[in-house]
């Protein structure tokens, strides 16, 4: 009985070590890591400011060789409408905007079909294949124009 609670002191005492081990060595490999990043989020920074700073030069530049020609106060103005023409090209260019799909004399308003497999598609297709008619028998799909079976002449009807 002594020797069963000592192997099971041992085996805690054991696990206790290895999950130790395991920590330090986890907790040195994310220091490790964290330093890489930190450094690169320096130099990105870094980056950046300096990315600024040329940017100012240059908007300078642009208007000192305006003001050869102009009044001081127009070389800046101009030199600043520039730089929110820039502003709000780049903004525009981040956030593109959908274009419609049809140009030119095309009916932009129509809706396309459902979408169809191709023929030949194997079995097990992700949806289930749609019906050509509605739940409601003889009642068209919205879009679908009526057949002529499926008109009652003895239902009021107006022309569209």
């Amino acid at each position: 009985m002594e020797r069963i609670d000592h192997l099971e002191h041992l085996d805690k005492h054991l696990v206790d070590e290895l999950a130790q081990v395991a920590r330090e060595t986890i907790r040195e490999e994310l220091r490790e890591q964290t330093r890489k990043q930190r450094r690169t989020a320096m130099l990105y920074a870094a980056s950046g400011a300096l990315a600024l700073y040329a940017g100012a030069a240059v908007a300078l530049a642009v208007g000192l060789a305006l003001g050869i020609g102009l009044p001081d106060w127009a070389a800046a103005l101009t030199t600043a409408a520039i730089l929110g023409v820039l502003a709000h090209v780049l903004r525009g260019a981040a956030r593109p905007h959908p274009r419609p799909a049809h140009h030119g004399g095309a009916d932009v308003t129509a809706q396309p079909g459902p979408a169809v497999p191709p023929a030949g598609a194997a079995t097990g297709a992700p949806y289930p294949p749609m019906p050509r008619t509605a739940p409601d028998v003889g009642v068209p799909m919205p879009g679908e124009a009526p057949r002529t079976g499926d008109i009652d002449p003895g239902t009021p009807h107006r022309r569209a």
